[in-house]
């Protein structure tokens, strides 16, 4: 599978240039908060490809796990942390990330952030693989939109900050092996070549490729693929969580219930109106996701049924009104009253677990390109994210990467220069339906790369892939929807074959043909690298993982 190192053609002595001291692409909460770790005598540049609100991070609804409580500790969060991510995480850095957490939610209180209250104190709320109430929420069920709201007035407000609303970071610029900005497509449709001292990278996810996701229609693994074209190194690809509660009415789109729903007390039934999570662990509607959503689904195949159903009608009514006003204003849509009746879900690709291989500093393998967010893969997670500890991973990491950029950009020569690149048209091929393509490919995904997978399947998503590519790469589009088709086969690619290449479970991968974890084979990373001369590598190289210090415990 070989596809053009830059997707459209230019020529720098030809182009509009942009110059800054730091480039941000991504508006979500990473991207934004990198862009207030930035001095303000340097200036910063965020661009993003739709409006800010338009972000993962603005349809968090659960909300930010930390040790707030004082009958809490560091210590119950750090291993709740290490349980869940499977005997993948890097403990360093889940101790250092838990114990940011409490300063962090201190931050966004000083921004602005109003977090809802309980008699004067912060309200805390308990999600599944956590061991007691430390989730900070706001607006009972829409978090991330409270935050999302405080952030961006406080970063539009900044001197030294400016942004772009609807402009597509096509690819980035690289030259002597070093990042030297990127080329972005704003509104009037023509490459601008923004060079910048420091870049970061902040695009989130990826849950477009799959037919089920809760993310919106943003989140085509641009990162990922134009960091991988670039040359730059991908990790645990394989890796992907599955929400396993996603509203599920044919017709509608996929709207996300929090996991704060089952934390509040909500069962799990299947068809016949029995309660079978504890069948699949003692943990019952608590346990971590990958568990409740592989049992999700091996019920449904149990009960030939579409759907499971969250029931609430056990709760306090008035509670569940006040506790989740979104989602009920969302499921009273279709006639459902989230306190009476039971609301049809079933699990959808949520979040992307592996990604840009990140340090401590948000530094990726690419001199000049750091990375914060969802797009990376840090160690937090390990093969499976404990909830809501991602708004958490995105404040401390763009933290770290818009300190450490600032430092690099400041530390730098003061001139700023316009590298000679040229890169000529490729293959055009014929017109075809981009919106065909892109629907055959979430449904490729979505039967044979979700959440049980095996072998064949996978083999056969990989091979299927590469035909789609075949044609879909050469072809030089001018257009986002094309561009955007061409970043969601490359990631898509990448993911697939390092599913083929894990023989074994852990976490949110499972093999249905290796239903065991594999500790002594298998207690490792995977990486993914391009020779930009050379194309696609047909496998990712494996990397141990020094000692088990570093990774974290034995689940239990």
């Amino acid at each position: 599978m070989i596809t053009p190192r830059y997707l459209l053609p230019f020529d720098s002595r030809r182009a509009t240039h942009r110059f800054t001291d730091v480039l941000i692409i991504g508006g979500g909460l990473a991207g934004l908060r990198a862009a207030n770790a930035v001095e303000p005598n340097l200036s910063v540049l965020v661009v993003t490809k739709d409006k800010l609100r338009e972000s993962n991070s603005n349809y968090a609804q659960g909300g930010i796990a930390g040790v707030v409580d004082p009958d809490d500790c560091f210590e119950d969060h750090v291993r709740d942390t290490l349980v869940a991510g499977a005997n993948l995480c890097d403990r360093d850095v889940v101790q250092r990330v838990v114990q940011e957490g409490p300063h962090r939610i201190e931050e966004l209180i000083r921004w602005g952030t109003q977090f809802d209250k309980k008699e004067g104190e912060l309200a805390l709320g308990r999600e599944g693989g956590h061991s007691r109430e430390r989730i900070v929420h706001a607006m009972g069920d829409a978090t991330g939109r409270e935050i999302m709201r405080a952030v961006i007035e406080r970063s539009r407000e900044a001197p030294n900050i400016d942004i772009w609303e609807n402009a597509f970071t096509v690819d980035l610029l690289t030259s002597e092996g070093q990042c030297r900005g990127a080329i972005i497509v704003g509104k009037n449709e023509k490459p601008t070549m923004v060079w910048a001292k420091e870049t970061i990278l902040c695009t989130g996810g990826a849950g477009q490729i799959f037919r089920e996701s809760t993310n919106p229609p943003v989140a085509t693994g641009d990162g990922t693929s134009l960091a991988y074209r670039a040359g730059v190194q991908l990790r645990d690809m394989e890796f992907i969580q599955f929400h396993p509660t996603v509203l599920y009415i044919a017709g509608s789109s996929r709207s996300l219930i929090t996991e704060a729903v089952r934390g509040e007390g909500a069962h799990l039934l299947d068809s016949h109106g029995e309660r079978f999570m504890l069948r699949y662990d003692d943990r019952g509607e608590l346990a971590p996701r990958d568990i409740v959503s592989q049992s999700i689904v091996s019920q449904m195949n149990e009960t030939a049924h579409p759907c499971v159903y969250l029931d609430l009608s056990h709760l306090d009514a008035q509670r569940v009104r006040e506790r989740f006003p979104g989602i009920a204003e969302t499921c009273s849509k279709f006639g459902l009253d989230i306190t009476a009746d039971r609301i049809p879900v079933r699990p959808g690709a949520h979040y992307m677990i592996g990604g840009v291989t990140v340090d401590s500093q948000g530094r990726t393998s690419l001199p000049g390109l750091w990375a914060a967010g969802e797009a990376t893969s840090s160690g937090l997670h390990g093969a499976n994210r404990l909830a809501s500890n991602s708004l958490l991973e995105g404040l401390v990491y763009g933290a770290h990467a818009g300190e450490a950029a600032s430092r690099s950009a400041a530390e730098g020569p003061h001139k700023m220069l316009a590298y000679r690149i040229q890169h000529a048209s490729h293959q055009q091929t014929e017109s075809f339906d981009i919106a065909d393509v892109r629907v055959s490919l979430k449904s490729l995904m979505g039967r044979l790369v979700g959440v049980q997978r095996d072998g064949e399947g996978l083999a056969a998503a990989n091979e299927q892939i590469r035909t789609l590519a075949a044609y879909v790469m050469r072809h030089q589009f001018e257009n986002v929807e094309g561009w955007e088709m061409q970043n969601l086969l490359l990631t898509a690619y990448a993911m697939t074959n390092a599913a083929l290449a894990r023989k074994e479970s852990r976490g949110v991968h499972f093999r249905s043909d290796f239903p065991e974890a594999d500790n002594e084979n298998w207690r490792c990373h995977q990486t993914q690298q391009i020779d930009v001369d050379g194309g696609f590598p047909q496998r990712g190289e494996l990397i141990t993982l020094p000692t088990s210090d570093h990774v974290g415990t034995p689940k239990t």
